[in-house]
């Protein structure tokens, strides 16, 4: 991915936990989500019906849908109710890291990509990770909770979602991808509201950090997100988690005053060494795999 791409990319999406706690704090979570899917989706389906883009269609417009379930709904809802008991910004950040190593098994599975030892190893060193990061938090609870439980469902529906995007929705616009997975999720979202407690606790931080979820998040982050899966690929793309987390702990420190535990701060560290060695793994098969298909096409005959 080229540095800009990368950069911007990786703000947006750091920025979207201490803004996403921020809301929480001061809203349902569902009552947030509503605005953020069905005002995202409002924003992005004008913007692509102004570029006149292509919207998808039978097939490939039912796969948008399910992308949209997954990494949009499914995630964001398991996310912020999570926020909403107590997980910190940072804790949500850590989890959600793994991508990397998730997408790298997802990858071999359906997309038949390599898994070196070298990726195995980092799937390893991922499990660890995970487990020290929520190691202060399974011995204040005495074991896995809810909190634990739905970051880790967040964290595989993210990475189902982005290897199922490569796989089918790559030749779609980003724009129009991004605006249908708006408004799908935005279906059992306002499903949830109807059942759940709807409260706002204090207005003002609500009003604005809700429209920064919005504006950053939902629609600029989300759209980045997607047109670099389109361009980039799942796995690229999913290497940039290994330092999100990072950003999103200095972002929560900035915002939140929420300093990382010692559990976080080993997960962290050990994150991103296993996104390291799943990314020196994969440059290692392509290395390999390069030479490979320029011999086959040299063996080729000549017109």
């Amino acid at each position: 991915m080229p540095l800009g791409a990368a950069s911007a990319l990786t703000f947006f999406y750091a920025l979207g936990y201490p803004i996403g706690a921020l809301a929480v704090s001061a809203m349902s979570p569902m009552a947030v989500l509503v605005f953020r899917f069905g005002l995202a989706g409002a924003i992005l389906s004008g913007w692509a019906l102004a570029a006149r883009v292509k919207w998808p269609t039978g097939r490939a417009l039912v796969h948008v849908l399910i992308t949209g379930l997954l990494t949009q709904a499914l995630q964001f809802i398991c996310l912020y109710i999570a926020l909403m008991h107590g997980a910190p910004a940072v804790l949500g950040a850590v989890v959600i890291s793994m991508n990397p190593v998730i997408t790298a098994v997802l990858a071999a599975m359906f997309l038949s990509e390599n898994l070196s030892w070298t990726r195995v190893g980092a799937l390893v060193l991922g499990v660890v990770a995970v487990l020290a990061a929520c190691a202060g938090r399974l011995l204040a609870i005495g074991g896995v909770d809810t909190v634990v439980l739905l970051l880790i469902v967040a964290l595989v529906s993210l990475a189902v979602g982005g290897v199922y995007q490569q796989r089918f929705c790559s030749d779609v616009d980003f724009r129009a991808s991004a605006a249908l997975q708006n408004g799908v999720a935005l279906l059992p979202v306002a499903a949830l509201a109807t059942v759940m407690p709807w409260h706002v606790t204090d207005p003002w931080k609500a009003a604005g950090a809700v429209a920064a979820v919005v504006l950053f998040n939902a629609t600029l982050c989300m759209s980045l997100y997607v047109r670099a899966i389109n361009n980039y690929g799942a796995a690229a793309v999913a290497m940039l988690f290994a330092v999100i987390p990072a950003v999103a702990g200095l972002l929560s420190w900035a915002m939140l005053g929420e300093r990382p535990d010692i559990g976080i701060a080993v997960g962290l560290v050990i994150g991103a060494l296993a996104c390291w060695l799943n990314a020196r793994g994969a440059r290692r098969q392509r290395s390999v795999a390069s030479p490979t298909a320029s011999t086959m096409r040299a063996a080729l005959p000549s017109d």
